[in-house]
């Protein structure tokens, strides 16, 4: 089982169903996007690329002793005695020493990569006994007519705790629902698709995208503070909030937007027999499973809490007697692990899916044995975050970055608007979470660090841009699969149609969340997540 944007299903886009609108201003830009989109090699030859770039360009810097002036204070921890900060070669003898020494340490020692195998172990363990499904099937199935919007989106929100579930299960079943009710198809799959993708980034809990991105989050910012952690809850408090606000925008697009503009549906219009397809609900074994997984949770909630709650709590910070910066949220990843294995298993056991260590083994097998391309794609990646910290290019990037800004005066919270906007165009083309964050956070990280931001509020900020435009680009991994899904029900339904469909959510998430992020950081001061800090002081 992979991530959710790491690996998908390709469809080729000259294959029945891929050939859309040809004209129209619109339509042209789309398709420019996609022809330059196609032009970018694979995520990993591109990290790949991009670590011999370092080297070469480190080499050039290095030659001619390019220098910034260090802006931290002196006797900062890794500040020369000079008080300038210089490029480091990896052109030369020391520098390929420092490369074949630490290849194989740069690849184990990079964070995100454990904390997100280990977290998917215990998601693996639910999928496979049947949890997952069942609960959303009940989610969804069991909502009235007149919350079944707000319950499809809300749905595919929360349905990326457990990765690429909603893209699989949810969003096929959507169009089936709503077709069922009598309402056109290809809006039930748009909502699903809003909420497993344009909310990728809110849910109201941790997923296996917060370790993920909070680990480059932390290695960059340690270009700047050395000392400084991101863990993987610094997002929370703002993340979970943002799902019913996602949730409310994408109903309201769905039903005063798409549904309309797409009108009644026609039957005949479908590429497949839709009197054979049949969404089953939830059987009264499935529902003794999904009471007894219930209880588990429950009681592993209360251990939980009395592990947390009580000032003397065991888990709280043994110096401080804080939540901030306990061994609880520092460990964090492993109540993911139990949190979903323990109810896993004893939903399998109630239904029968697990009756023996084996199946539990096969489960977990089964969610390491997707992550092949996601682990060569770390390797790449850890490579290039360790380059990029080894010779100073990042730092001295992010100084210029950060005068330039001070020159301009743009220092304000504004320049969060363009850090959003360029996150979400980027994002266009490069549609990976975790391989857009390792690329831009060694810079942006730092820069807008020395204009006075904690990394915790931009990362944030990242993970609006990189959320809203997962819609529109077919660079975006389950892009074909969505196309596969909705062909079925339009014949010759092409790329353009698609997207046109998911825009306005894309128009409308950006500014509502946008906007919803300015209100909750800079008007009401509020904290992003647990111990994070909005301002950060070089």
């Amino acid at each position: 089982m992979g991530l959710n944007k790491e690996e998908g299903i390709e469809l080729p886009l000259n294959s029945p169903g891929a050939s859309g609108p040809q004209s129209g201003a619109f339509v042209r830009f789309l398709n420019i996007v996609e022809r330059l989109g196609n032009l970018l090699p694979h995520p990993i030859s591109l990290f790949a690329m991009f670590c011999l770039a370092v080297i070469a360009i480190s080499g050039i810097a290095g030659y001619f002793e390019l220098t910034v002036v260090d802006p931290r204070p002196i006797g900062s921890s890794g500040r020369s005695e000079d008080g300038l900060i210089h490029v480091v070669s990896l052109m030369n003898g020391e520098g390929l020493r420092m490369i074949v020494s630490n290849l194989v340490t740069n690849f184990t020692g990079f964070t995100p990569l454990g904390t997100v195998l280990v977290a998917l172990l215990g998601v693996g363990i639910a999928e496979r006994s049947g949890l997952l499904s069942a609960a959303m099937r009940l989610l969804v199935i069991g909502a009235s007519k007149r919350l079944v919007t707000l319950t499809i989106v809300f749905a595919g929100i929360v349905s990326n705790t457990a990765s690429e579930l909603g893209y699989v299960v949810l969003v096929p079943m959507a169009a089936m629902i709503f077709h069922s009710l009598g309402r056109h198809p290809l809006a039930g799959l748009a909502a699903a698709f809003a909420g497993v993708s344009g909310g990728y980034s809110a849910n109201l809990l941790l997923g296996t995208v917060d370790p993920l991105l909070s680990g480059i989050t932390e290695a960059a910012a340690q270009m700047i503070d050395p000392e400084y952690m991101v863990g993987p809850e610094v997002n929370w408090y703002f993340m979970f909030v943002s799902t019913f606000l996602i949730t409310i925008l994408g109903a309201i697009v769905t039903e005063k937007i798409v549904e309309p503009k797409l009108g009644k549906y026609d039957p005949d219009e479908a590429a497949v027999d839709l009197a054979s397809q049949k969404m089953d609900g939830v059987s009264s074994d499935e529902k003794r499973g999904l009471k007894a997984a219930g209880i588990a949770v429950l009681i592993l909630s209360s251990l939980v809490a009395l592990t947390v709650v009580p000032e003397n709590g065991p888990l709280r910070d043994p110096e401080t007697g804080l939540v901030a910066g306990s061994p609880f949220l520092k460990g964090i990843v492993a109540f993911i692990f139990i949190c979903f294995a323990i109810p896993g298993l004893v939903y399998g056991k109630v239904v029968g899916t697990m009756k023996k260590d084996k199946d539990v083994i096969d489960a977990m097998s089964h969610s390491m044995s997707s992550m092949g391309m996601y682990i060569v794609l770390v390797f790449f990646a850890s490579q290039f975050v360790a380059f990029f910290k080894w010779t100073n290019l990042g730092a001295v990037l992010a100084v210029s970055g950060a005068d330039a800004l001070s020159a301009i005066g743009l220092t304000g919270p504004l320049v969060f608007v363009l850090f959003i906007m360029l996150c979400g165009f980027i994002n266009l083309m490069l549609g990976s979470a975790s391989a857009q964050w390792a690329v831009t956070a060694p810079i942006f990280v730092p820069m807008l660090m020395l204009v006075g931001y904690a990394p915790e509020t931009i990362q944030a900020a990242y993970r609006i841009g990189d959320s809203v435009t997962n819609l529109i680009t077919p660079m975006m991994s389950y892009f074909g699969l969505i196309l596969a899904v909705a062909s079925q029900y339009k014949k010759n339904l092409g790329i353009g149609t698609l997207i046109a469909t998911m825009l306005p959510y894309s128009i409308v998430f950006f500014i509502g969340w946008t906007c919803f992020f300015f209100i909750w950081v800079f008007v009401l001061g509020l904290p992003v997540g647990p111990g994070a800090e909005t301002y950060y002081t070089p």
